[in-house]
């Protein structure tokens, strides 16, 4: 079963996390259907904008804990090749994407949303980083576009202290650009994206290109340094406790 729904509404792609079961759990099979579905609207010259939500409790929970068996350094780096692909997709790609966010954006779940060019939240969002409980760096950009966001400050006490952020003070601090009733976030981003009609499409895609720079560097050191991460004890020692459901106890190893 596809974990990804596509239809289109006039000249907007809507792409739906539909995997309720996972959570809408970033599997690596999801990234690359995601990738495919994103290359597929950015060639379509009667889409305009890209729209990607989830459900109604939950965004996107992360990372598919169940999927993540990275046994040596090779695997690593080539899943991080992988996710740095989907990142420079959705950053670069010359039509704006729109996220409405339900429920969790949690992990990699707050990556995806934090890569869309805005981001529209039901009053029950919430955020959160949470790859430190899994002994893992934040990944897919987040270390980029989390900052670019909301300033370094902020973001240390997301990524650092494990700060959850809910929906009101999401929109407070900038990690939101748009607040509407629970339920209500897919109709307010279509509203959204219908603006984008009354935009040229090249200084668009040309704005989206210029405020990417520096996301290069920072995928690469990323993808190095979680390929190592995957291997360490801490990571095994995260999933374990995740999967049941107790604390960790992180070594430094």
């Amino acid at each position: 079963m596809s974990g990804l729904l596509q239809e289109t509404r006039g000249t907007v792609r809507l792409l739906r996390f539909d995997n309720p079961a996972r959570r809408n759990a970033l599997s690596p099979a999801l990234r690359m259907e995601l990738l495919r579905a994103l290359e597929a609207a950015e060639c379509d010259p009667s889409i305009r904008s890209v729209l990607l939500t989830g459900g109604e409790e939950v965004f996107c929970a992360g990372g598919d804990l169940g999927d993540m068996r990275v046994t040596e350094l090779a695997a690593g780096r080539a899943r991080m090749q992988d996710n740095a692909r989907l990142v420079r997709q959705m950053v670069r790609m010359g039509k704006p994407l729109i996220a409405a966010v339900e429920g969790w954006a949690v992990g990699a779940g707050l990556s995806v949303a934090l890569a869309c060019d805005s981001i529209v939240c039901g009053a029950g969002a919430r955020f959160a980083a949470g790859f430190g409980k899994v002994g893992l760096l934040a990944d897919l950009g987040q270390l980029h576009t989390l900052p670019a966001r909301i300033g370094w400050g902020r973001a240390r006490q997301i990524l650092m202290f494990g700060q959850v952020v809910e929906a009101e003070e999401a929109l407070r601090i900038g990690l939101a650009d748009r607040l509407c009733a629970a339920g209500g976030a897919l109709a307010m981003a279509l509203e959204l994206a219908g603006r984008v009609e009354q935009q040229a499409p090249l200084p668009l895609a040309m704005t989206k290109a210029l405020l990417a720079e520096g996301l290069d560097l920072l995928l690469e050191r990323e993808g190095e340094l979680q390929s190592q991460l995957f291997l360490s004890a801490d990571h095994a020692e995260g999933k374990a406790a995740f999967l049941a459901k107790r604390p960790p106890v992180f070594r430094g190893n």
